[in-house]
């Protein structure tokens, strides 16, 4: 008998943030695998077995999750945020390309979520409402080498960029180099926002020029987004608002370093 993998998205942290589809299917699901803290959010029920790991076995944890469903277990792989989006989704294709041939006939099926960068933005105004990409800093599966390279490019062609795994312990001095590339391409006066623990009780939002921005000022849990040369930011009774107009005047054609 031949079960299912679902491959879910947890969206940033507030349960009313989880879609009806990830929740239906959580609550069907015979297992439920993912990095330790994600499938902490994820309630204990009688019939559900909670597989919990270390968030550097994800190879391992998609081939279990692959076995599972090939055993006939109604599986669901848990991603914060979105799946798709340096998560787990593309670490399951990967592993099932090249996998055995009990796994061919298992369904596959990605539930999207709501992903950091779309829930700091919206927390902070609309600093993606025109062109952007997203950069994941973590040189632990690229060098680093191509991450300054990427970064350059992107402050050049003046896109917003938003920031994933800024720093951790094992790389403390990761931010630091990318704040350093950002001063050598970009104005002084761009337009930072650090998001930390968007929907949760913790959630913190700073926004500071590019000049005022510290390493200190992200870990893990931080969503980090620099504005586009057009980003602006306004004050209103209620709180600043950050924001990138959808067009772009002629005159600021060219405007990246």
């Amino acid at each position: 008998m031949t079960g299912t993998l679902t491959i879910a998205g947890l969206g940033p942290g507030h349960a009313g943030q989880v879609t009806p589809e990830v929740s239906a299917a959580l609550a069907v699901a015979t297992d439920v695998l993912g990095y330790i803290p994600y499938v902490a959010r994820v309630a204990p029920r009688a019939g559900l077995r909670l597989h919990p790991s270390d968030n550097r076995v994800e190879r391992e944890r998609a081939a279990h999750a692959l076995d599972l469903a090939a055993q006939g277990g109604q599986v669901v792989l848990v991603s914060s945020g979105d799946p798709g989006v340096f998560a787990m989704a593309a670490a399951v294709f990967e592993v099932l390309e090249h996998g055995p041939a009990d796994w061919a006939d298992v369904p596959v099926q990605v539930l999207p979520g709501i992903t950091a960068m779309l829930a700091a933005a919206a927390r902070a105004g609309a600093p993606l409402g025109h062109d952007f990409c997203a950069i994941n800093l973590s040189d632990n599966l690229k060098p680093w080498p191509l991450i300054e390279r990427r970064l350059r490019l992107a402050a050049q062609a003046d896109f917003a960029m938003a920031f994933y795994n800024p720093c951790s312990r094992a790389r403390p001095q990761g931010f630091a180099r990318t704040l350093a590339v950002l001063r050598d391409c970009c104005e002084a006066q761009r337009l930072v926002l650090f998001a930390r623990a968007v929907s949760t009780p913790e959630e913190q939002l700073r926004i500071v020029p590019l000049a005022q921005a510290t390493p200190e000022m992200a870990d893990m849990r931080t969503m980090v987004i620099v504005g586009s040369s057009q980003t602006r930011l306004f004050h209103r009774p209620s709180g600043p608002v950050l924001y990138t107009p959808r067009s772009v005047p002629a005159s600021g054609v060219g405007a990246g370093a």
